[in-house]
């Protein structure tokens, strides 16, 4: 009979915030919270915003058509700021810790922060800054992005960020739908030693973006920033000065107020502005936080993210629960695989949080924080971005930490949120997502929208969310956005995952639905199969995909070897044995095929939509939205293939 890999004791379990919000709600056990907060959803979601003290004026209506999908008014007479509410900490603890890949360090307290948010929020006022304003920034991981987004959002702005190592054309293809009126911009960014100054970029970005008023430049690396580049452009800390602080009492705007603007990955067209509610972003992440991951005032919480992906919106959001942040960056293997590790050691880091290939990665590299690293203060390993490896797991309790809670996550920039995730209170088995989100109906549909059972299907949500996205910005009729979540089953979000509900619980997500692989007619998963390739030393990573042949599919697997290694036929058996043995013949690639490099979003997952459309002879649009669009080469008119 299979274990769980960790089951949380008696003491802790007690201590737990889910377990006082349990209390105060009448509800014995998860199971019974879940069921209530699905059933019940005004009454729920009130039950939220009270016990996490939201900073603002609730009202009493919740939601006037439960089940209406979209466009459903979540508290329609409530008033808040996303910014009060983040800043209510005004101590001298730590609020933000940075860390560089070159080992600069820097701390900002509390009052610190509050201090800066003022002062820039006077700036902005001054210039102009009014509600509905976007102001965009492609910037590092560094505090003043967190700060400008606080100033911003306190005057009713609405944030878009994107990370510095974007190309110029997708920063561009980004920003340009939004027309933002100020844009911030670091000097340069760091990358496995190297600094990478960003002029020659920025000179591009602003001549096609002609609605920018004001550039603002922050001094990162150099310290002595151009300002010629752009016009109207300004040294931040001159910006900062240039008009006194305002510590005016904070304006409060609707629930749904435009906060955050995403984009998506941007590889099937040009991205998706999805626009984010302030009020929604604030609840959900402050029930993910305190119900989901138990943080609170003592937590150091690390997130590795970049400023273009939406766990760095997650990450913030942990300031409302007044917990300090951990920001790093730089490469995470930069110097030595083990720099992470060395950073939650020095500074005590309580949740930690990553991609699942940095763990994947941490295990192929050997490494063992547990024996090598202080790790007594984590609690909490967080995972999202792509499927975690059983393997992973197990990496994880007998590599890292044995006492610890992993919480593999996933939702998306979507919802700005997660759909299954972790919970401190559960059991943790070895390949699963612990449950589904309180407040979150997750089903699983088959393909006529019919709920399954047992076998991988759809992952849907049935009744709204607070984080659902407001709308699209720029898609004046909604068409847009009922097309990307609602047009397959109507009145029901589809969120394109290929999913399975275990007789534990929980949940394993195979991979995207879209670039599931459908051989015969059957649906399969691509995490099945790299979770066998991932077992055969000689293979670095890998890609799978379908390809249109003869009528049905084939599939087409493309490896990455060690150095030095080349793909023979030994090689190619003992791959294809490993899947059919451990999945089933239909899963078994019926080409293998090594390459050199994989391309890759830059949030660092694989883009098995990119080289699917390239061998099978569609075009690949928009590849300003891969860090490695060059990569793309490698699979464009494979003799193989033809």
């Amino acid at each position: 009979m299979q274990t769980p890999l960790w089951q949380p004791g008696p003491e802790r379990i007690a201590g737990t915030r889910i377990t006082e919000f349990m209390k105060r709600c009448g509800k014995a056990d998860y199971q019974t919270l879940y069921d209530w907060s699905i059933d019940d959803l005004a009454g729920f979601w009130r039950a939220v915003w009270d016990f996490t003290e939201v900073i603002g004026d609730r009202g009493e209506l919740v939601l006037a058509d439960p089940h209406g999908m979209p466009g459903v008014d979540w508290f329609p007479d409530a008033r808040l700021n996303f910014a009060e509410n983040l800043l209510r900490r005004r101590d001298d603890t730590p609020a933000i810790i940075l860390h560089r890949e070159d080992g600069f360090r820097r701390e900002l307290s509390f009052r610190q922060l509050h201090a800066e948010v003022i002062q820039l929020r006077g700036a902005f006022r001054a210039a102009g800054l009014k509600p509905g304003d976007r102001v965009a920034a492609f910037i590092p991981n560094i505090p003043e992005g967190v700060i400008c987004m606080l100033a911003v959002a306190s005057l009713g702005g609405v944030w878009a960020s994107a990370s510095q190592d974007f190309g110029s054309s997708g920063v561009i293809d980004r920003f340009g739908q939004i027309e933002p009126r100020f844009l911030l911009v670091a000097d340069a960014y760091l990358y496995k030693g190297r600094s990478y100054p960003s002029d020659a970029k920025l000179r591009d970005v602003s001549a096609g973006l002609p609605t920018v008023e004001k550039t603002i430049i922050i001094p990162y690396v150099e310290e002595t920033p151009w300002l010629d580049v752009a016009p109207n452009s300004v040294n931040y800390r001159d910006f900062l000065n240039s008009a006194p602080a305002d510590d005016s009492p904070f304006e409060r705007f609707s629930f749904e107020h435009p906060l955050y603007i995403l984009f998506s990955s941007g590889t099937t067209g040009k991205p998706k502005c999805i626009t984010h509610g302030a009020g929604g972003t604030l609840l959900q992440h402050l029930k993910e936080h305190q119900l989901h991951t138990d943080i609170g005032p003592s937590d150091r919480f690390f997130y590795f993210s970049t400023t273009g992906w939406m766990m760095w919106n997650w990450l913030v959001s942990a300031l409302a629960s007044r917990a300090t942040l951990i920001l790093y960056d730089g490469n995470p293997f930069h110097p030595g695989p083990e720099v992470l590790w060395d950073m939650a050691a020095a500074d005590g880091i309580t949740v930690f949080g990553t991609g699942a290939k940095y763990i994947d990665a941490c295990r192929n590299a050997g490494i063992e924080p547990g024996r090598t690293h202080d790790l007594s203060a984590l609690r909490c390993i967080c995972s999202t971005g792509s499927p975690l490896l059983p393997e992973s797991f197990e990496y994880v309790y007998n590599s890292i930490k044995r006492d610890v809670q992993l919480a593999s996550i996933s939702g998306g920039t979507d919802i700005v949120s997660c759909f299954v995730l972790g919970c401190p209170i559960l059991p943790v088995w070895t390949g699963e997502i612990q449950c589904a989100g309180l407040g979150m109906k997750v089903e699983i549909f088959d393909d006529d929208g019919r709920p399954l059972t047992g076998k991988p299907g759809e992952l849907v949500c049935t009744a709204p969310a607070p984080s659902m996205p407001v709308r699209f910005w720029g898609d004046d009729d909604g068409s847009r956005y009922r097309s990307a979540y609602f047009e397959h089953f109507p009145g029901v979000w589809r969120h394109g995952d290929l999913v399975e509900r275990t007789e534990n619980g929980g949940f394993v997500i195979s991979g995207r639905s879209d670039a599931t692989l459908n051989p015969g007619g059957v649906r399969i998963g691509t995490a099945e199969i790299y979770g066998q390739v991932a077992q055969i030393p000689e293979v670095v990573e890998s890609i799978v995909v379908g390809q249109d042949w003869a009528g049905d599919q084939r599939i087409i697997l493309f490896v990455i070897l060690n150095p030095g290694r080349e793909l023979d036929d030994d090689l190619i058996k003992e791959i294809r044995y490993r899947i059919r043995s451990n999945t089933t013949p239909r899963h078994t690639p019926q080409m293998i095929l090594q390459v050199d490099d994989i391309p890759r979003t830059r949030s660092g997952k694989i883009s098995e939509i990119a080289v699917r459309n390239l061998i099978n002879g569609r075009p690949v649009k928009n590849t300003g939205a891969l860090a490695n669009p060059a990569a793309l080469e490698l699979y464009r008119d494979i003799p193989e293939l033809r």
